[in-house]
C-alpha cells in the first residue's frame, strides 16, 4: 500500500473516532442501530456499543484488508492490480463511515432514510467493483474465485471481464432504489446476485470450453 492510500485510510479511522468521542455524551442510552427493508427500525444497541461499535469494527476491517495480501500465494499477482484494491479499501470505508454518521445522525434527531443511503452507497461499491474485477489478476483471496477461474488465467480474465460489467450495470440498478423505498433491498440484493450466479455458470462453460479445445 502506497503512502498515500495509507495516510487517507489511517484519516477515515481517526475520524470515526473523532466523531463517536464527539457525539458520546448526545447519544440515548438505547440507540436505534439497525433499519428494516421498509426503513424503520427494528434494532437497538447500548450507548457505548452504538457509538463505538463502527470504529472497532473499521479497525478490524483495515487490518484484513492489510493482511490479505500478505498471504496469498499469488500475492506478485495483487501487486499488479494494487491501485485498484487500495482504492477498494477507501471507498469501502468511507461507506461505512458514512452509516456510521448515519446512525449517530439519527439518534441526535437528524433521521435520513437509510433506504436514501444504501442504495447510492452500495450502487458505487458494487460499480467500483465491476472496475476492480476488470483489472484484478489471478489470486486466491480477491475476485471471483472458482475452480475454473483458479485453475487457467484465460478463464480469470474472461470471467472477470464480464463480471466486471455485470457488477457495474448492478450498482446502476441499485441507485434505481432510491425511487422504490419500500423495495430498495430487491434493486441492491437480486442483480448482485445475479451478476456473481451469471459469473460462476460463465467461469465453468468458458474452462470446458478450453479443455474441450
Amino acid at each position: 500500500m502506497n503512502k498515500k492510500s495509507t495516510i487517507i485510510i489511517l484519516v477515515i479511522l481517526l475520524l470515526s473516532f473523532i466523531v463517536s468521542f464527539y457525539f458520546y455524551p448526545q447519544m440515548p442510552l438505547k440507540m436505534a442501530a439497525h433499519w428494516n427493508t421498509k426503513g424503520q427500525v427494528d434494532g437497538y444497541m447500548s450507548k457505548f456499543w452504538g457509538t463505538f461499535f463502527m470504529p472497532f469494527i473499521l479497525v478490524g476491517l483495515t487490518l484484513l484488508f492489510v493482511f490479505i495480501p500478505m498471504i496469498d500465494p499469488l500475492k506478485e499477482n495483487i501487486e499488479k492490480f494494487r491501485g485498484y484494491y487500495d482504492g477498494f479499501i477507501i471507498i469501502f470505508l468511507i461507506f461505512m463511515l458514512s452509516l456510521h454518521l448515519l446512525v449517530i445522525l439519527w439518534n441526535v434527531g437528524i433521521q435520513i432514510s437509510p433506504n436514501v443511503f444504501l442504495p447510492i452507497g452500495i450502487g458505487l461499491l458494487f460499480f467500483y467493483m465491476g472496475i476492480l474485477c476488470e483489472n484484478s489478476k489471478k489470486n486466491w483471496l480477491i475476485g471471483i474465485r472458482t475452480p475454473w477461474t483458479l485453475s487457467s488465467d484465460k478463464v480469470w480474465d474472461k470471467t472477470h471481464k464480464i463480471g466486471g460489467k455485470l457488477f457495474k450495470i448492478a450498482g446502476i440498478i441499485a441507485f434505481i432504489g432510491i425511487f422504490s423505498r419500500s423495495h430498495t433491498m430487491f434493486f441492491i440484493l437480486i442483480p448482485a446476485m445475479l451478476a456473481a450466479a451469471y459469473s460462476i455458470v460463465y467461469s465453468y462453460f468458458e474452462y470446458r470450453k478450453e479443455t474441450i479445445e
